[in-house]
């Protein structure tokens, strides 16, 4: 959880009157108070050693607390908020605090676009350059006052510089808003989330590859957007060829490609299906051709045979007990037996998160290039599942590892939202 989250929790908290427990000497508003000061007669004592509320308990308390959603917030408070529920999985009370953001941010994007309009092809200055004198950290009202200030001066340049600074937060509030709709089942609506944002930047990565992706996923027969879908991905790699999604954006661009010379995704998968026959037919002539002992080639059909496969008792009992003799192997130090256990889960439960963290880390303990690729998805499908791995690390006796897999953990995801336990944990 990260400091500004706990900041605008307390903030909001705090702004609901609450009396103060009996006897509890009172303390005049804005007194500072020196560090090592002693706490005045009849104060309640302190425990310093307790940790912060955790992302579970923080959302309790707000849930509690009467009126809270109808309650008057900044634009810092709301975004906060939306971040909270939205990182902990509560997407419908995370688009409520989004969109009472988003609101807040209105007038500064009205004032940018229409700024924007006036300069016409001009190129919009830098806030360093346009002087705003902005601040990290500095409330979106006030960037849109300095905004504001320099539009009715006339300084239309110096008017979009400052509001399309002042917006930076706001378009991550559009993505997240975007992502939970899309979680919500809402497309359409996630669309123009993500549009909202390349209006304003059209650069912006992650609204790039968020609205290229959708467009590709709900609209394969609509030629027009896949042609918009490809120029996005396209338009991502030439703005951020370095980036960790610069490969995919690369891949999907040609597989739109493919997908429009075909004529739409119905066409291009029934070419893919008779493509298919053909290299089945010809697998089929090669293993003929084979001694009787040597390896047959895996097929994609036998590869669809296991996902097909029922799912009765007996196998996912089976799956279980693997990973968990993975999990042993880890404690032992033993990855490649673990990745081999791993390995023949992962196809039947692609979305086992106990079983992509054991494969993940079993992956980085060999050293195989492969390893910081199924990491990095392991952390953004379920990295509590890799805290947990940890756990089970440490109760099997392995304390080393399961130190080394949470400070890789703690360093990869800087707002991991159970930090607090995290580094509890780490500091033992």
């Amino acid at each position: 959880m990260s400091l500004s989250l706990v900041l605008a929790t307390a903030a909001l908290l705090a702004a609901e009157p609450t009396p103060l427990p009996p006897g509890h000497p009172t303390t005049p508003a804005g007194s500072p108070v020196a560090p090592g000061t002693p706490l005045p007669s009849g104060h309640p004592t302190v425990d310093a050693n307790k940790l912060p509320p955790s992302a579970e308990e923080l959302m309790k308390q707000l849930d509690s607390s009467e009126g809270l959603r109808e309650r008057e917030k900044t634009f810092e408070i709301a975004s906060s908020l939306g971040k909270l529920y939205y990182t902990n999985g509560r997407n419908t009370e995370a688009l409520a605090y989004l969109g009472q953001a988003q609101a807040k941010a209105d007038g500064v994007r009205s004032l940018f676009l229409a700024s924007r309009k006036k300069l016409g092809k001009a190129p919009i200055a830098t806030p360093e350059a346009a002087n705003c004198g902005f601040t990290p950290g500095q409330a979106l009202d006030a960037m849109e006052a300095v905004a504001q200030s320099r539009a009715k001066s006339g300084d239309t340049a110096g008017a979009a510089a400052c509001a399309r600074a002042a917006l930076v937060p706001a378009m991550d509030v559009d993505v997240l808003r975007g992502n939970a709709l899309y979680l919500g089942g809402d497309s359409a609506n996630a669309l123009k989330a993500y549009a909202r944002v390349l209006e304003v930047e059209p650069r912006h990565e992650e609204a790039l590859y968020a609205h290229s992706s959708l467009l590709f996923e709900t609209k394969g027969e609509d030629l027009q957007a896949l042609k918009s879908a490809r120029e996005g991905f396209d338009a991502l790699v030439t703005a951020n060829p370095e980036s960790p999604r610069a490969a995919m954006a690369r891949e999907l661009s040609v597989r739109i490609d493919e997908t429009v010379k075909a004529g739409g995704r119905r066409k291009w998968l029934a070419s893919r299906a008779a493509d298919r026959k053909v290299r089945l037919s010809q697998s089929t002539a090669q293993a003929a051709a084979l001694p009787p002992d040597a390896p047959r080639p895996l097929s994609p059909e036998m590869v669809d045979a296991v996902k097909n496969t029922e799912r009765t008792p007996e196998l996912e009992a089976g799956l279980t007990k693997l990973v968990e003799e993975g999990e042993e192997h880890l404690a032992r130090g033993r990855y490649q037996e673990a990745l081999a256990n791993y390995t023949r889960v992962v196809p039947f439960q692609p979305e086992n998160g106990r079983a992509k963290a054991g494969m993940a880390w079993a992956l980085v303990g060999l050293g195989r290039p492969m390893g910081a690729r199924v990491w990095s998805v392991a952390l953004q499908s379920d990295a509590g599942a890799v805290e947990k791995l940890g756990d089970t690390l440490l109760a099997k006796g392995d304390a080393k590892g399961a130190k080394a897999l949470w400070e890789k953990l703690a360093q990869d995801v800087p707002n991991y939202p159970n930090k607090a336990a995290l580094q509890a944990k780490l500091s033992q």
